[in-house]
């Protein structure tokens, strides 16, 4: 018997000699760069629904974080993920549009799968162990493989790779976002875009004959080989290429057209589905509807607080301070739409709208007041009404028109500035609010997006010299809304959460930020104390 032979008889057929420090990944990974060192240590592969299983196992048991960064749904939807992934189901998400359904998914392969050893160089994961004993023995002696196999093992150009290197064929560990594949069913995505094609310029180019494996070129099923496929809006796609889907599901395999090989992608399964589609008949063939084994209904944040940290973990901003009570109202007008009549409810109001949102307001504070006087950008209730430019929300009736969608988010825009200024107004003493309303019998207070604390004559530190009961408050509220902000920072930072944008370091500018939510509230108030005029606010 040939060393070669001997060696690999031997790493297949005993038990590996690692400690493994996830499923299927030895201690010292980092040394093993070669199919020989494989062969030393007797590697193990762990196929993709197994490692996923084993290591929430692990996770469970040391209290780590399972799915980081996905917020809102402890009580629900984890749970029936967990149950799922330890029962290696396949996986249906039915959830309407922006609820972190993709996220989910690409956090469970970043998280839960293990890194695997890879051919350097394959696009389709090939592992050394993907091959029969008598394969790997053929290539490590330098005798061809067998090209008209009925079964996939490995690509012909890793193949190739083995054939030329033999023991020194260098593997890469790759991680599982890498053999996470994700596709956007649309009506123009092929079969051939799914399982493959035999490439007409690969038999022209090498001479090969039309039915080896030479002149098949992957689709996306097989880059998706040892890790997760997560086709999104499945009920898009057309039967005839859902049934291409079923077989992978219901037996691991599939064939390409009359190509004569047998293809295990190996992979774990995901699709997602808004409600409407999937409760609509037709819309997904009954036996992959079936063989989708767990069925998760996904939903929009709950509660307020939790709307608030998924808009601060996703939003990209420049450097900035957000003020809590500004965060509270932008989490308000989303849950707010999420509620209204006239919206169309069917279709949601995805969660990016406070993302999207939150990155405007910091942009038109820098654009109004950071940049012109160089000061540090804190946005503020004057400036939400540049929100319109990214309400994408769609009303119920026949009466859609960018009018009518304005009228409404304006309407959402005044109730959330006035529970939130409100809430602010609550527990000061009426004698304090009547002192300020006397203060404003003889005067106006000038106020505008443009207008700074300290810069100008009309400077609000200048204007606040006439008003001292409303200066007194401010100074209170000023103190109330640092520990807010400190609170916030606090929850987020125990959420795994970036909260360098909470965090005060300008109290100035925050002061007339501040200052706006208290005249707001006392123009909301019954009878109303203040109100808006064209001037500036003044006795009401």
């Amino acid at each position: 018997m040939s060393d070669i032979k001997q060696l690999v008889q031997k790493s297949y057929d005993s038990k590996p000699t690692y400690s493994q420090i996830k499923a299927g990944l030895p201690e010292n990974h980092a040394e093993i760069k070669t199919i020989g060192d494989l062969l030393d240590v007797n590697y193990k592969i762990v196929e993709a629904k197994e490692q996923l299983r084993q290591n929430l196992i692990s996770m469970m048991k040391s209290g780590a974080q399972k799915y980081p960064k996905i917020l809102g749904y402890d009580d629900d939807v984890i749970p029936s993920l967990d149950r799922a992934i330890l029962s290696c189901h396949d996986i249906f998400l039915i959830g309407q549009i922006g609820q972190a359904k993709t996220k989910l998914v690409e956090t469970i392969a970043t998280n839960l799968l293990s890194p695997i050893p890879v051919i350097e160089g394959s696009i389709t994961n090939d592992c050394p162990m993907d091959l029969p004993q008598n394969e790997l023995i053929s290539l490590l002696e330098g005798q061809e493989m067998d090209r008209t196999l009925p079964k996939f093992y490995v690509s012909p150009e890793s193949a190739e790779q083995i054939l030329d290197n033999k023991l020194d064929t260098k593997i890469k560990w790759v991680g599982g976002y890498q053999r996470y594949k994700y596709v956007l069913a649309t009506p123009d995505i092929s079969v051939k875009d799914l399982v493959g094609y035999i490439d007409a310029i690969k038999v022209a180019k090498k001479g090969v004959e039309m039915f080896r494996i030479d002149s098949y070129s992957p689709g996306q099923l097989l880059q998706a080989k040892h890790g997760i496929f997560c086709i999104d809006e499945l009920p898009v796609l057309d039967p005839r290429k859902q049934v291409t889907l079923l077989s992978v599901l219901q037996e691991g395999r599939y064939t390409t057209g009359s190509y004569p090989v047998m293809f295990e992608p190996k992979t774990v399964f995901f699709a997602t589905a808004n409600p409407i589609d999937y409760t609509h008949s037709g819309k997904v063939i009954e036996p992959l509807y079936d063989r989708l084994k767990s069925h998760i209904h996904t939903h929009y944040p709950r509660t307020m607080e939790d709307e608030m940290s998924i808009i601060i973990q996703e939003a990209k901003t420049s450097k900035c301070v957000i003020p809590v009570f500004v965060l509270r109202t932008l989490a308000r007008l989303v849950q707010k739409a999420r509620s209204h009549p006239e919206i169309n409810q069917a279709k949601g109001v995805s969660v990016r709208f406070g993302i999207h949102g939150l990155e405007l307001l910091v942009g038109e504070s820098e654009r109004v007041r950071a940049i012109p006087n160089q000061t540090l950008a804190i946005p503020r209730h004057s400036d939400m009404y540049c929100l319109s430019q990214i309400t994408k929300f769609e009303l119920s009736e026949m009466d859609d028109t960018v009018e009518n969608r304005s009228r409404i988010f304006e309407e959402l825009l005044v109730d959330s500035i006035k529970e939130t200024s409100l809430e602010y107004l609550q527990g000061v003493d009426p004698s304090v609010l009547e002192s300020i309303k006397q203060e404003f019998t003889q005067k106006t207070l000038q106020v505008s997006q443009k207008i700074t604390w300290n810069d100008g004559q009309m400077s609000y530190k200048n204007q606040m010299r006439h008003f001292g009961a409303l200066n007194n408050l401010l100074d209170s509220k000023l103190e109330q809304i640092r520990d807010e902000q400190k609170n916030l920072a606090q929850r987020l930072s125990a959420s795994h959460i970036e909260n360098k944008n909470i965090i005060l370091d300008d109290s100035d500018e925050l002061k007339s930020a501040i200052l706006e939510v208290i005249l707001d509230g006392m123009c909301f108030t019954t009878p109303k104390i203040i109100d808006k005029k064209e001037s500036g606010y003044a006795v009401a």
